[in-house]
């Protein structure tokens, strides 16, 4: 009988331990990501006591440095969001499209060689896939625009989205190619017994099913793009352009930061401070869609639940 509670305490003193590194865990988390923020905040505010808050959000002129310096963040958005449109456009179907090839069509003996070939690319440096960019892509881009009468620059938006894309493949090939997987064999058994054909089974069974998984990997995907830097610095240029034309040459937010936080300036100078202010900036638009993309999936995965009760 003694044994038996000594036992129970030792347990519970085990269960005790493990909860409390979990929360230990959970909270380390939760600090470091205030951590961040607040490292950001406080330097952002100073920005802003110095520069205006409202211009820095709808200004059209980045000029840091001259007599009369201007911090319009529009063409430093403009260049950061065209650039990852092109990279998810170019990611997203090739990335779901293999996925779906390697868990619903290959078999075995061929995904256990694919997968491993596709994820190399999530290896590969991206100072690697900046020369890729520079020297490949973006020729081939001159050349191919030229062809249809098109004038692209050699630092175009188009050859770093593009080349960004293929950087982002691997990541949402492998994630949704998991999700696909783990939705249960019985539910293809089910509509195929249903007489559903196999291309009927994924587009109304297997992807519904797995789309949370998917939205998820593609918002991955999306935050690996947006804070990727030197893929645009080798082959985008450091211009703030305001255009919506993918042929010219632009910037991002990433490096813009980096360009602001290695110059000759001084730390409490606007021209540095300046970085803070695009830093706070990335990480609300990132936590926006990441709230987002939470509600979407709840809200799916609510109704996904009583249309197969």
């Amino acid at each position: 009988m003694h044994s038996f509670e000594s036992k129970n305490r030792s347990n519970e003193l085990k269960e005790r331990t493990i909860k409390i590194a979990l929360i230990a865990a959970a909270t380390i988390s939760i600090l470091t990501t205030f951590g961040v923020l607040f490292s950001i905040l406080f330097e952002a505010i100073a920005f802003f006591e110095l520069r205006s808050f409202w211009y820095f959000l709808t200004g059209t002129t980045w000029s840091p440095g001259q007599v009369d310096s201007q911090f319009g963040a529009i063409p430093i958005f403009t260049g950061t969001i065209m650039i990852t449109l092109i990279a998810l456009t170019v990611a997203i179907p090739i990335g779901l499209g293999s996925a779906i090839y390697m868990s619903e069509y290959a078999s075995h003996k061929t995904r256990d060689y694919l997968k491993p070939v596709l994820e190399v690319l999530a290896g590969i440096p991206t100072v690697v896939y900046g020369f890729f960019a520079a020297l490949t892509v973006a020729p081939f881009v001159v050349k191919a625009t030229a062809w249809f009468g098109l004038e692209a620059t050699f630092n175009s938006a188009l050859a770093s989205g593009v080349v960004m894309g293929i950087m982002i493949i691997p990541v949402i090939s492998s994630l949704s190619d998991d999700v696909i997987k783990a939705v249960p064999d019985s539910q293809r058994k089910a509509a195929f017994g249903l007489g559903m054909t196999q291309g009927e089974t994924i587009k109304d069974i297997v992807l519904p099913s797995a789309l949370p998984g998917i939205i998820s990997a593609c918002l991955l995907g999306f935050s690996k793009a947006i804070g990727e830097t030197m893929i645009v610095v080798m082959a985008a240029g450091l211009r703030p352009n305001l255009s919506f034309n993918p042929l010219e040459d632009m910037t991002t937010v990433t490096v813009t930061i980096v360009n602001s936080l290695v110059g000759d300036f001084e730390f409490n100078s606007p021209e540095t401070l300046v970085a803070f202010a695009l830093g706070l900036a990335l990480f609300i638009v990132t936590l926006g869609l990441n709230i987002l993309s939470l509600m979407m999936i709840r809200k799916f995965k609510e109704k996904y639940k009583v249309n197969t009760l």
